[in-house]
């Protein structure tokens, strides 16, 4: 098997020698090549050259924004046209994961150890037998644009935590469970809770106003607190459609009670009368009066005014 290993050399939880131990390891098992990431969108160029040289697996060691870019990569635009993909998962290489980040939401959610050499071990497990897993992905298009997510995206509050951390990230500081808890509150006294600005339209689907937060999901769980899994979607998994909780209200009373409901592995949907939710979706738009934050897989993308999205079934082979 030839395989091309994309290694991000900022990873937040791996260092020289790490990386030195993965790469042998790796290389005791395929035939492997190694390039580092030097700038944002490095990893999808180089998902998609490999692709277009027949490699048969491209390896990620790095965080979950690197691992969002190599998927991209993998399925490029055809001819240019956006939002098009060549074949099935089986006509493009298949997709190894190796933790490195502050999160790891997707390797967990597939699960992998958060450890990345222990995430190793299971993955020369997994190329000795075979084993390979298909999974279903989300896809936003606005504008002329098109990126597929792995996990989650979002419209609103938590796409707001997001930009702030990653300017505190910019700024020399971790991104550690406990500064995204500290952002999100001091974000959430900061929002203007009186003007909902997102509505929810779609095929089949009964129209929904007045959206402040608007949390889609392509799995479980949404995100981590250290060790504790946020599940606001539960039923959400990469074998069906794509799932979705929005709140129209952010009053202190709403948050108390959604928070307890949505932490763990709940297999119940949360409950509350200010909340819209959504399950095994192949297709809906949310639309705001106003530009509001957005983000894929916890990388912020800037301000949108209307997001389409859609359920992508079976569409990468995953070696675990």
């Amino acid at each position: 098997m030839r395989a091309m290993l994309l290694v991000n050399p900022k990873a937040t939880t791996t260092n020289a020698r790490t990386r030195d131990v993965l790469i042998r390891a790796l290389s005791a098992a395929v035939d492997l090549s190694v390039e580092e990431t030097g700038y944002r969108g490095h990893a999808a160029t180089l998902a998609a050259t490999a692709h277009a040289k027949g490699y048969d697996a491209v390896a990620v060691l790095g965080g979950d924004g690197t691992i969002n870019e190599a998927v991209n990569g993998l399925l490029n635009p055809v001819n240019g046209r956006t939002g098009d993909t060549a074949g099935g998962a089986e006509d493009r290489p298949g997709l190894i994961v190796i933790p490195g980040g502050s999160a790891n939401v997707f390797a967990r959610a597939l699960g992998l150890p958060n450890d990345p050499v222990q995430a190793t071990g299971a993955v020369l497990e997994a190329l000795r037998e075979g084993r390979r897993r298909v999974v279903g992905l989300g896809q936003a298009l606005w504008d002329d644009q098109s990126r597929y997510f792995t996990f989650c995206s979002g419209m609103g509050f938590d796409a707001e935590v997001i930009r702030a951390v990653e300017g505190l990230r910019g700024a020399g500081f971790k991104a550690t469970p406990a500064r995204y808890v500290a952002t999100m509150l001091r974000h959430y006294f900061m929002t203007d809770h009186h003007d909902p600005p997102i509505t929810l339209r779609g095929p089949g689907i009964p129209a929904a106003e007045g959206i402040f937060l608007a949390i889609i999901c392509n799995t479980t769980p949404w995100t981590y607190i250290g060790d504790r899994p946020v599940s606001p979607t539960p039923w959400a998994s990469f074998e069906t459609g794509l799932d979705m909780l929005a709140l129209r209200r952010l009053g202190p009373h709403v948050m108390a009670q959604v928070a307890p409901q949505i932490v763990g592995l709940p297999q119940t949907l949360p409950k509350g009368r200010h909340l819209v939710q959504l399950h095994d979706e192949a297709e809906f738009t949310l639309t705001a009066s106003r530009p509001v934050a957005f983000q894929l897989d916890g990388d912020y993308l800037g301000e949108r005014e209307q997001v389409t999205y859609r359920s992508t079934p079976a569409a990468l082979q995953v070696l675990l």
